[in-house]
């Protein structure tokens, strides 16, 4: 992989992710009861997911934004994986098998994106390190 190949990755992992967390952080509100809603059969109580569904959307955003400049990209990437387990765990939980695709594809992105960090050129991180 060369630099403008990871930029090209990281740039896309992060619009998906800054746009998530976008979209929904002005009906916070709205969206966390959507997903207590989508969870009221599931086996997870609602005192975890009430507090997962309103940092899900911040987290995104988060992540997004981190990952669009490219700083603290290593540990974006290590955030998003594990965002992504969570979400691939709960998508399994309430059987959602149509937006498990999406997630696993997610997660490679992160994965594939972090084995190849030193490729991670075209970032804010390395102004930092000079």
């Amino acid at each position: 992989m060369n630099p403008t190949a990871f930029l090209l990755l990281r740039l896309a992992i992060a619009a998906s992710m800054f746009g998530h967390g976008l979209v929904r952080l002005p009906k916070l509100n709205g969206f966390s009861q959507w997903m207590v809603s989508c969870f009221e059969k599931s086996i997870l109580p609602s005192a975890l997911v009430i507090p997962f569904s309103y940092a899900l959307p911040i987290a995104e955003f988060a992540i997004g934004l981190l990952l669009l400049i490219g700083l603290f990209t290593r540990v974006s990437l290590i955030a998003g994986g594990v965002m992504m387990i969570a979400l691939i765990l709960g998508t399994t939980l309430i059987e959602n098998w149509e937006a498990l695709t999406s997630q696993l594809f997610h997660a490679a992105f992160f994965a594939v994106l972090l084995s190849f960090i030193q490729h991670n050129t075209l970032a804010v991180d390395n102004l930092l390190k000079k």
